[in-house]
């Protein structure tokens, strides 16, 4: 695995986002749901007995305990909560100094104390989820110091339970979907039921709906290869293995996020799929230039990876062919396809992969550690490496503890597995549970509404003779109205009403207070079904009889062209769901009293302190707008102010470029003058020299002369001393 940097700062940049559509989509419907006039008011979960705060917060891990002490009843701290957590979200999305550990762990206490209170409505898979990425984050995230050095040498090791999060995740989703033995899934038909029996589903759900069977059960196929083969590559050393499983991963998520509205379910998984990403292949999307060595032996191993993974595609080809059975029909221009193993077959591959599984991930988790142990020893100066070392080993053992207890909610696939399991681990997951640090995933085990999707329809009346259908905003009521778009916002209400119509009403024992609240015409749970209060048809006096019915809705047919539709949805009336009801109705009281939904006291008087009051002013404005609009609006801010804050240190780092090359150019120019310089005193000191030389070649040519002259005085004068004597003789 190469660097992870910007992996890493992508991951936290993503769950930022995420925490903020989180916080802000609840922050809207906690009046409505939790509040004193709500459907399940929190207060009845945090009952006063006379503990201190400390046996409070350990029955129940929440803030909320606090409440009374600010002068807040249950509803406005939660409101508190969630704001405080938006805000800060919102700015750890739009600052990245505020990306730090400490930032993410204050935003996960913020949402564990909500969801201790958040009953019936805050239990979704993704909720956990969230909570179990928003643990690993403080662990990814770094703790910014001054005297901290931006280099973390485990990073590779903790972002690395990002990693087994997501094959955990997926991995479960494929099994479980099998292990049910669900008929559709079996038979690859499932996709056939799933667009019109989702949740809520998108537009463009109407249109895959309408494909060619032979097509949705190859949808399934693929579906099965990406959730149950593919995630064994993300611990592949091969480079190009962990790409391919990541762009299948997330091709995966945009079809469902295209077809559905699953809130930022979608989007947590994308940001999981993060881990199996690295800088070179960041930088690549960036356009950015990354420096290349290669040895031979570096070119050797990279034909050798090629050759594998030729060989793994043409396996994951070979092995889908084999176990379901594809053939290709050109005449029909069709490809037909059914499973090709029985369910024991199934069972066996399991208890053959899983605890092979689990020895894969100590292998992998072993190499990131003892790869960043031998970083710490390179270090240079001693306090460094002591200090980069105690770090290590700090995140290593945090790490490698949270992977064993994992093993726990893991194992619930296989039934041997888990049972041989050490009794250690099991206690420490006992311990932990309460802070879901770890979960079980498995989304979508069996396909429901096989014979048509069951929708609950409330209906209204003020004489009992004429009947008005309470239409919600985004759940399936009106047949000619479009299915909405509400990604990443989650009408907790409305998934609620399709779980209800999946049973009997007194497997939903919230819905009997849904009704009583309409009957009382409680503002706040109106606008839970209709934001703005006009198109609710009992805005101006609340109705006198309430009574619910149970429908059968099915997409409509295509006409022959691919416009939209005139008429989304068909239905057929099945069954009576709740019977007609009135205030004081005994039926109703029943059902309240029989659940614990009966007020047994009156919810304390609201403050008129500068708080609640603020409280009430930013909820009020908060909620006259539609709720997918604000949070990408203020997502659409805080990416404005990312965006600017990029370009001004692209712009610095630029003009930081200039002006080294300014500076490099001005050194270059003072070496070039000094070089002539240079070369001008050495031609003036070779012109000296050849002057003192001609100057000393003629002090010698005088001198030689002044010899000569002096021989010739010499000679004249022996001659005429010769000559004197000769006269002298004579």
């Amino acid at each position: 695995m190469g660097e992870i940097r910007l992996p890493r700062h992508m991951f936290l940049w993503c769950l930022s986002a995420i925490y903020m559509f989180a916080f802000a989509s609840l922050y809207v419907q906690i009046p409505g749901l939790y509040g004193n006039e709500g459907v399940l008011p929190a207060r009845w979960q945090l009952r006063v007995s006379g503990k201190s705060v400390v046996e409070q917060l350990k029955d129940s891990p929440t803030l909320l305990w606090f409440g009374p002490r600010l002068g807040l009843d249950t509803q406005q701290c939660m409101e508190l909560l969630s704001l405080t957590g938006a805000l800060l979200s919102l700015m750890t999305l739009a600052l990245p100094v505020l990306r730090d550990c400490r930032v993410f762990l204050v935003l996960w206490i913020l949402y564990l104390s909500l969801y201790q209170v958040g009953q019936v409505f805050l239990y979704f898979q993704w909720d956990n989820l969230l909570l179990e990425m928003g643990f690993l984050a403080i662990l990814i995230a770094p703790m910014k110091m001054p005297w901290s050095s931006k280099v973390r040498l485990h990073d590779s090791v903790t972002f690395w339970l990002a990693r087994w999060l997501l094959f955990r995740l997926m991995f479960a989703s494929g099994v479980v979907k099998l292990n049910s033995r669900c008929p559709t899934w079996w038979g690859l038909t499932a996709l056939t039921y799933h667009y019109e029996t989702q949740c809520i589903p998108t537009p463009l759900a109407w249109f895959a709906h309408q494909l060619p069977v032979w097509f949705q059960k190859l949808s399934v196929v693929g579906m099965f290869v990406i959730e149950i083969a593919v995630p064994f590559m993300f611990f592949s050393p091969i480079r190009r293995h962990r790409l391919v499983a990541f762009y299948m991963q997330v091709l995966l998520q945009l079809f469902i996020i295209l077809s559905g509205n699953y809130n930022f379910f979608n989007i947590l998984t994308i940001t999981l799929c993060m881990s199996l990403l690295d800088d070179q292949h960041v930088n690549f999307w960036l356009r950015r230039s990354t420096p290349k060595t290669e040895t031979s032996f570096q070119t050797l191993f990279s034909w050798l990876a090629v050759m594998l993974e030729i060989g793994t595609c043409a396996l994951l080809g070979y092995w889908s062919v084999r176990y379901f059975d594809l053939q290709v029909d050109w005449e029909n221009k069709s490809v037909s396809s059914k499973t090709g193993f029985t369910y024991f077959e199934f069972n066996g591959f399991l208890k053959t992969v899983t605890v092979p599984s689990i020895w894969i991930g100590v292998l992998s988790l072993t190499w990131e550690i003892i790869s960043a142990m031998f970083k710490c020893a390179f270090v240079r100066g001693v306090l460094w490496r002591l200090w980069n070392t105690i770090q290590w080993a700090v995140m290593a053992a945090a790490t490698v503890s949270m992977f064993a207890v994992s093993l726990v909610p893991y194992t619930y696939i296989e039934y041997d597995a888990h049972s041989n399991l050490w009794p250690g681990i099991r206690t420490a997951f006992e311990v932990t549970e309460r802070y879901q640090l770890v979960n079980s995933y498995g989304l979508f085990r069996r396909m429901t509404g096989v014979g048509g999707r069951p929708e609950v329809v409330i209906e209204g009346s003020m004489d009992r003779n004429t009947w008005t259908e309470i239409e919600f905003m985004y759940k399936p009521g009106n047949m000619s109205a479009a299915p909405p778009v509400v990604t990443p916002h989650q009408p907790r209400l409305d998934w609620q009403m399709w779980f209800a119509a999946l049973g009997p009403h007194a497997q939903s024992p919230w819905f009997s207070s849904l009704l009583h609240s309409l009957l009382q015409g409680k503002r706040d749970v109106i606008r839970l079904i209709q934001t703005d209060e006009s198109q609710y048809p009992f805005s101006k006096q609340p109705p006198a009889y309430l009574r619910a019915h149970r429908y059968k809705y099915w997409f409509s047919e295509q006409d022959g062209s691919m416009s939209y539709p005139q008429r989304w949805w068909r239905r057929v009336y099945v069954e009576e769901f709740y019977p007609m009801v009135h205030l004081g109705d005994s039926y109703l009281e029943q059902m309240l009293v029989q659940h614990g939904l009966k007020e047994k006291a009156p919810p304390r008087r609201s403050s008129n302190a500068w708080l609640p009051q603020l409280l009430h002013h930013v909820g009020e404005h908060a909620r006259e707008m539609p709720t997918p609009l604000l949070l990408w609006t203020l997502f659409s801010s805080a990416a404005t102010v990312c965006l600017l804050n990029s370009l001004r240190s692209r712009a610095r780092h630029h003009q930081h470029e200039s002006l080294q090359n300014k500076h490099a150019d001005k050194q270059v120019t003072g070496w070039t003058h000094s070089n002539v310089a240079q070369e001008d005193a050495k031609k003036q000191e070779e012109e000296k020299d050849d002057a003192e030389e001609d100057r000393k070649e003629q002090e010698e040519d005088a001198t030689s002369e002044e010899e000569q002259e002096g021989d010739i005085e010499e000679e004249v004068n022996t001659e005429e001393t010769d000559v004197d004597s000769l006269r002298k003789r004579k």
